[in-house]
């Protein structure tokens, strides 16, 4: 179809008259002697309310331009019904703009659904709403609260949506999330890893409030039977029995980074930093969480990731844990079931935690004493000593006559140093350059839940929280983009191309201007 030019073409005989109209009277608007005495904050926000409608004619005499998708005298559907009967049909589009009217042709047949050619063509979704509508709804409801979503698409489009259609507009925009990623691996993302050396993966677990009936069954049975101190408020340790465990994983690849214990020690002394060699950072990095798969069915997903970004598994494998017993069991298990050699390796981080609760024991939290407690034992640990640190924290209770609750995170830390000294190998850890903190998984437990799920007086539906823990994950990963591009064309698949016996002959379709 030849492009209109708008200059050869009469106004009143240009598809885009309408739009025309809008626009001069917009100009003459602009050269009102009042106009001229406004402020520049006052000029945008009129232009951004009339250039908003401008844009909206635009659209809609375009659509128009595009005519009503005639196909001929008949369609044959995938149900092998043919449809000879046409109608013609109008219906509404929210766009960004504001409501637009979509003329089209459709084929009917008694005992089958109507097709309407100029839906697929366009590509328009089921309901009234646009693909730019739910992109924004979706881009909003993964960065902040459903009001604040709700406010910011009013803002943005002047299109007034309810709390329930944006919930459900985020669901549907979530869904081909796992379809998305079965694709396999960005071709982007294996030219980030290819040359590292290093394949971690981490997993970790965090509680999200949930409405009543969408708790899992053991806890909603604990929750009824516990007597509330408050009738408008849960108190704490309540919330124990309203929440949901959300599996959090994450993948990444890095390179080598060789450090000896007295470097690591330093690195939580300030002052004693000086001169180390810069971080490796990680590369193709990506996070997700779901509150509908169990922990083992992440780390079967976890492990399937991983492989398709080394099929060949030349590279080394980190699993990088917390002490989590059935954690550590699992990614094993997973491991095994795929004949993967993988390191697991305790956060250090954890280990200090457990090294400061026993330090109390002995010395004055805030004390230069009890800083210099963590650190003589951190050391050592970094130096591949877990075992004579424990005992050694042991000896020293007995032999002070600490009683027993004063002793109980000394052997707490002891029995969890012992416990984990098959990971605990710091010294052949930092000597191989190999990550010894769970960083990653720690700041994506903390993006994808605590900042957005953890809202105060919050209950979360399993559907509404798992497809926000969707679109969080893919904007961490990076991968939004790519994603909501994949997702429009299974929007088409799903509402357009799966309804024709011959979706070729939607490419034929000629649509002419409606003089």
């Amino acid at each position: 179809m030849e492009a209109v030019a708008f200059s050869a073409v009469p106004a009143s005989e240009s598809p885009f008259h309408s739009s025309f109209e809008k626009f001069q009277s917009l100009t003459k608007r602009l050269s009102l002697p009042q106009t001229r005495a406004m402020t520049h904050s006052d000029l945008e926000k009129m232009l951004s309310e009339d250039g908003r409608e401008l844009l909206r004619q635009l659209f809609q005499d375009h659509l128009k331009l595009r005519g009503r998708g005639d196909l001929g005298k008949s369609v044959t559907g995938s149900d092998e019904l043919e449809r000879a009967e046409k109608r013609d049909r109008e219906r509404g589009l929210t766009s960004v703009f504001g409501e637009v009217r979509v003329e089209r042709t459709g084929y009917c047949a008694r005992g089958g659904s109507s097709l309407f050619p100029k839906d697929s063509l366009l590509n328009l979704p089921e309901d009234s709403f646009s693909h730019g509508v739910r992109r924004l709804v979706a881009v909003e409801a993964a960065r902040g609260s459903f009001d604040e979503t709700l406010e910011a698409v009013q803002r943005v489009t002047g299109v007034e949506l309810g709390k329930r259609q944006a919930e459900e507009l985020a669901r549907k925009a979530a869904r081909d999330f796992y379809a998305f990623y079965d694709e396999g691996c960005s071709e982007q993302a294996l030219a980030a890893v290819k040359a590292l050396p290093l394949q971690i993966l981490s997993v970790d677990s965090k509680g999200i409030v949930m409405r009543h009936e969408d708790l899992k069954e053991a806890t909603r049975l604990k929750a009824e039977t516990t007597e509330h101190k408050l009738s408008k408020r849960v108190s704490r340790g309540e919330k124990r029995n309203a929440k949901r465990m959300a599996t959090v994983a994450a993948l990444y690849s890095i390179d080598e980074f060789v450090r000896r214990p007295e470097q690591v020690a330093g690195e939580f002394a300030p002052a004693q930093t000086a001169g180390l060699p810069q971080r490796p950072r990680p590369a193709a990095k990506r996070v997700w969480a779901s509150l509908e798969k169990e922990q083992d069915q992440v780390i079967e997903d976890l492990i399937q990731a991983a492989l398709e970004r080394d099929p060949k598994k030349r590279k080394r494998w980190v699993g990088l844990v917390d002490g989590d017993r059935k954690q550590i069991r699992r990614l094993k298990g997973a491991a095994k079931k795929q004949d993967i050699q993988m390191t697991l390796v305790l956060d250090i981080v954890h280990v200090i935690e457990y090294l400061w609760k026993s330090a109390r024991a002995f010395h004055e939290e805030t004390s230069p004493q009890a800083q210099a407690w963590v650190s003589e034992r951190l050391l050592e640990i970094l130096r591949g000593n877990s075992s004579h640190v424990a005992a050694g924290m042991r000896r020293s209770a007995t032999l002070r006559g600490l009683s027993g609750e004063q002793r109980k995170p000394v052997d707490t830390c002891a029995g969890y140093l012992l416990n984990n000294k098959a990971y605990l190998r710091y010294d052949a850890y930092l000597r191989d350059g190999l990550p010894i903190a769970t960083g990653v998984i720690e700041g994506a437990c903390r993006h994808l839940i605590k900042d957005r799920m953890d809202v105060t007086g919050a209950r979360w539906s399993l559907e509404g929280a798992e497809a926000i823990l969707k679109l969080r994950s893919l904007r961490s990963s990076g991968d939004f983009e790519a994603y909501w591009d994949f997702h429009e064309r299974q929007e088409y698949m799903r509402n357009h191309h799966s309804h024709y016996a011959k979706p070729s002959v939607l490419n034929k379709l000629k649509l002419t201007r409606v003089k």
